[in-house]
């Protein structure tokens, strides 16, 4: 398990910054590490918005204290974040990626994406009570308000990967394809992903970010 357990450049909870922010969401919790990382999980959740189109390709955007100084990130970093932070008190985490089907997004995003297919959505698994559960702590609870979905809970017990359906029983989110689970953030392989997905983003660039005709957040679409 120890490698699980390491800070790495991308699960750098060493960073002064991301470690004060951690004691400040420990503060006042129990010792006991099962409700410390559900405390961890509703803060990542609620207090880094979700934001698809502040994606970039450098390494640097996507670690744990990338995510928390933005403030607004994607899947990826926000499971980093919590990963780094589980790691901090002693529980094992590992990223894992899979393609979602997202039947409710913003017609903004998916013309930007030209899908509904979500490339390289990412999770943590963290290893509680002798077995690894899913935790997806991607999307905050006001951007589910908007989207007419419960915001995901983590009872520390069950795997919390995705919501199947809206409250009014519409289909929401379904896995197409696993990536896979693993130590580190495999970065070369997620750019590699999302720029075979999404090459029109990259040509229209003329770069090496993909193009964006204006800054915005999916919360802003929704409004």
């Amino acid at each position: 398990m120890e490698p699980y357990l390491q800070p790495t450049t991308f699960f750098d909870y060493d960073q002064p910054q991301l470690k004060a922010w951690i004691e400040a969401q420990l503060e006042g919790a129990p010792d006991d590490p099962l409700e410390q990382i559900k405390a961890l999980y509703l803060s990542v959740r609620d207090s880094i918005s979700y934001n698809p189109y502040v994606f970039r390709t450098a390494p640097n955007t996507f670690s744990a204290s990338y995510a928390l100084e933005a403030g607004e990130s994607y899947c990826i970093p926000k499971a980093v974040l919590l990963g780094a932070a589980a790691r901090s008190i002693g529980i094992p985490s590992r990223l894992g990626l899979a393609d979602v089907r997202n039947h409710l997004s913003s017609p903004r995003l998916i013309e930007w994406l030209q899908s509904d297919i979500f490339r390289m959505h990412g999770f943590i698994e963290l290893y509680l009570n002798g077995k690894w559960l899913k935790a997806t702590p991607a999307f905050n609870r006001q951007l589910c308000e908007l989207m007419n979905v419960e915001p995901l809970e983590f009872d520390g017990l069950h795997d919390s990967i995705f919501q199947e359906y809206t409250e009014s029983g519409e289909a929401h989110m379904e896995y197409v394809n696993d990536h896979g689970l693993f130590e580190d953030v495999p970065h070369a392989f997620i750019v590699a992903g999302i720029r075979n997905a999404y090459p029109h983003l990259f040509t229209e660039s003329g770069g090496e970010e993909p193009s964006l005709s204006e800054a915005g957040s999916l919360e802003a679409d929704l409004e």
